[in-house]
């Protein structure tokens, strides 16, 4: 074999073995130097004050470090899961860039003191310390939180299509509804006590009233606001005033509803802490007074955290099903 052959086949060898550059994940990269300066200074720098789980705290950013460093020659071969990483590579880097600067400020030099403020290793300390409590109380704000808003969203759903449909019911209710709608769920604490038998009663009308406020109101909107010509059209074919409801109104005004739905959604969480302080013995509302009481604020933005993250998953669910109801309306709105 004649040595130009020889050094083809071992150039073509190392083009081969090489990787090219527009398949490196340059976010993933910069995510992974991020996250190991974080583990680094968690494990490097002593503490101001002595933290549980710093060491298990710093392990745990460090296999999140070797995670996008992996991730950085391989995401682009993941479909729909890599697109959607490299779509939030710059979060990854900035989250990174937080946990270091979180942790420096906090544990390291205290210049935000305890118990006021916690570093991340506090907050992973609690979900390691008091999970099976956490667990509980996850369990008794959803029971509390799915009774509340559901049956607020059926009612409120029920009484939008009534209002916006008929103008004799839209007559008595729509004055009601808007002397209603802008008092805060929590002020009716003092009647909740006097009309419901039980402080748990009370809590899930407060979550349901809260809820189904903004759903009636954006419901009656979208029936009151579709066009008529759909009505005469369907009038012609022989429709009757039921079907009118079901197969014109109601899905004509969806896109109101939903918006109705996210809304409320947003404010049945926001009552919920309220709601779960009228003596409720578990949840995430009664987690977070009693902790504030003893000022174990560790605990108090653990649980904020989780009740973030629940919020933010129950939205994307929203979110998931009114594409899939409202595919049908793409192109038209």
């Amino acid at each position: 074999m004649s040595a130009a052959v020889e050094d083809g086949l071992e150039g073509a060898g190392r083009r081969s073995f090489a990787l090219p550059i527009d398949s490196v994940w340059w976010n993933g990269l910069l995510a992974a130097g991020t996250w190991f300066l974080a583990a680094a200074l968690t494990y490097g720098l002593p503490d101001v004050i002595t933290w549980g789980a710093t060491e298990l705290f710093a392990l745990v950013i460090l296999v999140g470090a070797g995670i996008f460093l992996a991730l950085s020659f391989t995401v682009y071969r993941l479909g729909s899961v890599g697109r959607t990483l490299v779509h939030y590579g710059p979060w990854f880097i900035v989250l990174g860039l937080w946990l270091a600067i979180w942790e420096v400020v906090t544990a390291k030099l205290g210049w935000l003191p305890k118990p006021f403020f916690s570093p991340p290793q506090g907050l992973l300390h609690v979900y390691v310390t008091d999970w099976d409590r956490l667990l509980i109380c996850i369990a008794y704000t959803g029971r509390l939180w799915g009774l509340g808003f559901f049956s607020g969203v059926l009612v409120g759903f029920a009484a939008g299509v009534a209002l916006g449909w008929s103008k004799r019911f839209a007559y008595w209710g729509m004055p009601l509804l808007k002397l209603i709608g802008p008092v805060p769920a929590s002020a009716w604490i003092p009647c909740t006590f006097f009309i419901f038998p039980t402080t748990f009663h009370a809590s899930i009308f407060l979550v349901a009233l809260a809820s189904g406020i903004p759903v009636a109101i954006l419901t009656a909107s979208g029936v009151g606001q579709v066009n008529r010509s759909y009505y005469d059209v369907a009038r012609t074919l022989g429709a009757d005033n039921r079907f009118l409801v079901l197969k014109v109104a109601i899905p004509a005004s969806l896109p109101n509803v939903f918006v109705g739905l996210f809304m409320g959604l947003y404010y049945s969480f926001a009552v919920l802490v309220v709601a779960e302080m009228l003596g409720a013995k578990f949840g995430l509302g009664w987690y977070l007074q009693f902790n504030t009481a003893y000022s174990a604020y560790a605990n108090v933005y653990a649980a904020l955290i989780i009740m973030s993250l629940i919020c933010a998953g129950l939205v994307r669910l929203l979110f998931v099903v009114r594409d899939r109801l409202l595919n049908w309306q793409k192109g038209i709105l």
